[in-house]
């Protein structure tokens, strides 16, 4: 079943995108959860329509986001956790500390655009920001002990 994605999806698509599924994941999933609409004529002319009146602003956002990925772009952030004597932290680094973090530097990003590997040792590593469909950085976070 085609469907129109009214939202982005990690593993599907971005906002506006016509995909394939399969008819129980749309009928179960994302129709009654509000994550998509039916690929119908009319609803793919209306696409067609909101592309067409939304590129501006879409290419003004894809400008920001790359204006925001060249600040971040040496950016290292350090985020303190308590540890034990052996380097491993207790609970994990998420994404929503690597947000505070940045928000004390002056990036407001939401949590949900962040991802990090699991960190349960001190250490560097490595988190990756989607600011955009296609504008995506790294940026280095160091977990130090507290």
């Amino acid at each position: 079943m085609k469907v129109i994605l009214k939202e982005n999806m990690k593993n599907l698509g971005h906002q506006g995108d016509v995909v394939e599924v399969k008819n129980g994941y749309a009928n179960n999933f994302l129709f009654p959860r509000g994550y998509a609409a039916m690929a119908t004529s009319s609803n793919l002319k209306m696409l067609e329509e909101n592309n067409r009146q939304g590129a501006l602003k879409r290419e003004k956002m894809k400008t920001d986001a790359l204006n925001m990925a060249e600040q971040l772009k040496d950016m290292a952030i350090t985020i303190g956790t308590k540890a034990g004597a052996n380097g491993k932290i207790f609970g994990s680094i998420t994404p929503l500390q690597v947000s505070q973090a940045l928000k004390t530097k002056g990036f407001e990003i939401d949590r949900r655009k962040i991802e990090i590997n699991d960190v349960k040792m001190l250490g560097s590593y490595e988190a990756t920001i989607n600011l955009h469909r296609d504008v995506a950085i790294n940026i280095n976070v160091e977990v130090v002990a507290e």
